[in-house]
């Protein structure tokens, strides 16, 4: 949604609850107590009451605004921020932008929405030719690894560890320096460690089990083989890795550059937030008419696990 479409159609707080309201009742209210389907609209107390046992809810109950006390218009600036263009948007930044005196709300509000992000595209599995590979993020240590000695390369307390696979099919007419392949869709999952055991179950869990998978010859891909319908695996040497698992490497590139050129630092425990949002509009990058209305969809249909939490405002990130 473009911005002066945004502006036109929500220009204040009533026709923002009144759209969150459309939404919630296209989905089906759900009453927590009976499971009844049917409820009625108290204009009055701006709740749902169920039409079997009385039971009352309000708009935000079960969603991912649950216990908000922010302002609908706030939720739908920032998803409209979200969604509007590639990039995204720091708390602090979205702060200012809203008016707002105190950082934690907006920081949660942020958080929020990308962990509904996370939970809709984890419905979702790759399927045929799969990529798959490790790659290293740079991240703040946490508070206790701070006074411990830095170690040297991919074992580093500032690197964390994510598996990223990406979804590809064949270009149907490759042009002249273009990819052998074309990058549908992609994932990437924050990992303790580089073990077998973890490498298998987050594969085994987002990868169809039919797919074509291509890895490294990595030891920690050696059960691929019997997981997977195909495994292609070889030894790559590093000059040869992006035409050999193009599309893992180039998601991992823009991944890391979207987050150095908007956050100063991202903690470690919330380096798959970040994730989750840039390949949520990464999987969606051929609908970003209707970005918006998809991320409104899923706000009204899922709570965000995402807890409170008290952090410094220059450390949140």
């Amino acid at each position: 949604m473009k911005l002066l479409d945004f502006t036109t159609t929500f220009p204040d707080e009533e026709t923002c609850k009144a759209k969150f309201r459309e939404q919630r009742e296209k989905q089906g209210v759900v009453c927590p107590k009976c499971g009844c389907r049917h409820h009625y609209w108290k204009t009055c107390r701006s709740e749902f009451q169920c039409a079997k046992c009385g039971h009352r809810q309000g708009l935000r109950v079960g969603t991912v605004m649950h216990s908000s006390k922010l302002p609908f218009r706030d939720w739908f600036i920032a998803m409209h921020l979200l969604t509007a263009t590639k990039h995204t948007i720091s708390a602090a930044e979205l702060q200012y932008q809203l008016g707002r005196r105190r950082y934690q709300p907006v920081w949660e509000m942020l958080h929020k929405l990308r962990s509904v992000m996370g939970k809709r595209d984890g419905m979702y599995t790759l399927g045929g030719n799969v990529e798959l590979d490790e790659g290293f993020f740079s991240t703040e240590t946490a508070e206790d690894e701070k006074d411990e000695k830095l170690k040297a390369g991919v074992g580093s307390q500032k690197k964390s560890k994510v598996v990223v696979m990406a979804e590809t099919k064949e270009p149907l007419v490759p042009k002249k320096g273009q990819k052998q392949t074309a990058v549908r869709y992609i994932k990437m999952k924050v990992v303790e460690n580089l073990k077998s055991d973890t490498i298998d179950y987050v594969a085994g869990f987002n990868i169809e089990l039919e797919s074509t998978v291509v890895t490294d010859a990595s030891s920690s891909h050696t059960h691929f083989k019997k997981m997977f319908k195909v495994h292609k695996s070889q030894v790559i040497e590093p000059k040869d890795i992006e035409k050999m698992l193009p599309w893992v490497h180039t998601t991992i590139s823009n991944a890391k550059a979207l987050l150095l050129d908007t956050y100063h630092g991202v903690k470690r425990e919330f380096l798959q937030a970040y994730l989750n949002e840039f390949c949520y509009k990464f999987n969606r990058r051929y609908f970003r008419g209707v970005i918006f209305d998809r991320l409104l969809d899923i706000s009204v249909m899922y709570r965000s696990d995402f807890e409170h939490r008290i952090y410094n405002h220059c450390l949140a990130a």
